[in-house]
């Protein structure tokens, strides 16, 4: 059979459809297993708390259709066609539809120039977005989407064994060196990938085909049950352990650390045996849909049933204030700071200014361009639209801080922060800063950029623009936007104290 790119006249809105839907909506399988995560998780706890946000978030992000986490990630698409498929057409569509769904926010711009770090703006460029095309013999067209954020991707991991692992020993070339792989990589991942997370696995293949293979198994459903009996019960071995880690959400301590892991294996060559682990977050963005082949409109959508009603995560507010929180309006003193510790609840008000890593690069060489003394820097890279004069912050959420640790000690000394705010935690460098300045770093929720972008009451600027809209550095108004003090001036981490615990309790599981 051939298609001819004038018989799919509806394939464009399809495909932006698909990219719009992924965006703002988590599929049906994710939304009930953090549903079980909000349920397991005793209220109260920051596990807790931060569960409701989240839950919160998938709820505001699906019934406003705006970007469930502000990283919208690397757009990647599996598409199966008949043969004759004209590919190059579909392949021109997909971008042009990666574009609009930029233009309108559903994206954010996320394409950069590896060697001058220019943002092209419209998710455009070598390598993106990702396009994986596939012949089958059946008469429909098959797309499946996966959005990836930048944090997550970042604690994807790929193991040669024989390997030795900390606290777990030698991870030999069987399924249980495979297993040991598997939480090795679950447990370094702590918050930085926002967790609870799911993984998809490769055993074996090459390096690169291991790394493809497991994101792929990123397109199971988290209840499919995998054909293989050997590693159908080796992901259930790992689902059944696995969360007795104590990382939790955010690597703030708890009962659930992970929601899904899927594996799958392909030939290797004898010299060479690899474990690849895609790490996923919480913000599991994963959609597709079958096209009719003569008109590319949509048949059928995959992993959700458009006329079945999308059941709230949460039937109240998502984050209840219990009065214990601390209010702080910037900029902040040194006063202000020495009287919080490691687990006090804040609500930051006042101004507050963003910066990701060509922020920070910058600012070791050249003055801020506004006065950060007592300031809040955020590590964020929202998504922005333009009304008019105004910029608005449609996605808000915070970014990875490690990423920063090169720089943020220097940073804090230098210009006189009293906060930074981000996702994860920091290392020793940054919490020494801490210590010898009077600072203190506040841990926001991962992903829950709607809910945060209703904490900000407007922005009063942007400064380095040249960097693209998420690297830029804007300036915000905060009201009421709540964050955990997990790195405190007095040289305490939960950080620190959760990867401690949490790797004590993985040696506990070495021998299955």
């Amino acid at each position: 059979m051939i298609i001819l790119s004038l018989m799919l006249p509806s394939f464009f809105a399809s495909i932006l459809d698909l990219i719009i839907k992924t965006s703002t909506e988590l599929p049906p399988d994710v939304r009930g297993a953090m549903k079980h995560a909000l349920i397991a998780e005793p209220a109260g706890t920051q596990s807790g708390q931060a569960l409701t946000i989240i839950a919160q978030n998938i709820d505001l992000a699906s019934d406003d259709e705006g970007a469930i986490c502000q990283d919208t990630g690397m757009p990647t698409f599996e598409v199966r066609v008949p043969l004759g498929a004209n590919q190059i057409w579909m392949r021109r569509q997909i971008r042009e539809a990666v574009a609009e769904a930029t233009r309108r926010g559903k994206l954010r711009p996320n394409s950069v120039d590896s060697i001058t770090g220019r943002n092209s703006g419209d998710n455009l460029g070598p390598g993106t977005p990702i396009i994986h095309f596939d012949q089958w013999d059946r008469d429909e067209i098959d797309v499946r989407l996966i959005l990836k954020g930048g944090g997550c991707e970042n604690m994807n991991a790929q193991y040669s064994v024989p390997c030795d692992l900390p606290k777990l020993g030698r991870a030999d070339r069987d399924l249980e060196g495979v297993r040991k792989c598997i939480l090795h990589a679950v447990w370094q991942a702590q918050g930085k990938g926002c967790s609870p997370g799911a993984v998809g696995v490769c055993v074996g293949g090459d390096r690169t085909s291991g790394y493809v293979h497991a994101k792929e198994q990123l397109f199971r459903s988290l209840d499919h049950v995998n054909e293989d009996p050997r590693l159908s019960e080796l992901e259930a071995a790992i689902m059944k352990t696995v969360n007795s880690l104590g990382v939790g959400t955010m690597g703030f301590g708890g009962e659930v650390t992970l929601i899904g892991c899927k594996v799958g294996a392909l030939n290797r060559l004898p010299a060479s045996f690899f474990v690849s682990v895609a790490y996923d977050c919480w913000a599991f963005r994963r959609l597709g849909v079958k096209l009719d082949p003569t008109t590319g409109a949509i048949r059928a959508w995959l992993y959700r049933h458009p006329s079945t009603p999308v059941i709230p995560m949460i039937d109240q507010e998502g984050f209840v204030r219990t009065g214990r929180e601390v209010r702080l309006t910037a900029p902040l003193t040194r006063e202000d700071v020495l009287g919080l510790n490691v687990g006090d609840v804040v609500l930051l008000n006042g101004p507050a200014h963003t910066g990701r890593d060509a922020v920070h690069a910058h600012l070791m060489k050249h003055a801020p361009p506004v006065d950060l003394n007592g300031a809040v820097l955020y590590h964020c890279g929202p998504v922005v639209t333009k009304d008019g004069d105004r910029w608005r912050i449609t996605a808000a959420g915070p970014t990875t801080s490690i990423r920063e640790e090169p720089y943020q000690g220097d940073i804090i000394r230098r210009y006189g922060v009293r906060a930074v705010m981000g996702k994860g935690g920091m290392g020793p460098k940054t919490l020494e800063a801490l210590k010898e300045t009077g600072a203190v770093y506040l841990n926001a929720v991962g992903g829950a950029a709607q809910f945060y972008a209703r904490c900000i009451e407007r922005v009063d600027g942007v400064s380095l623009l040249e960097f693209g809209t998420p690297e830029a550095m804007w300036h915000l108004q905060l009201r009421d936007f709540p964050a955990i003090i997990t790195m405190d001036a007095h040289g305490n981490s939960l950080h620190k104290e959760i990867e401690a615990a949490s790797a004590e309790r993985l040696g506990a599981l070495a021998q299955g």
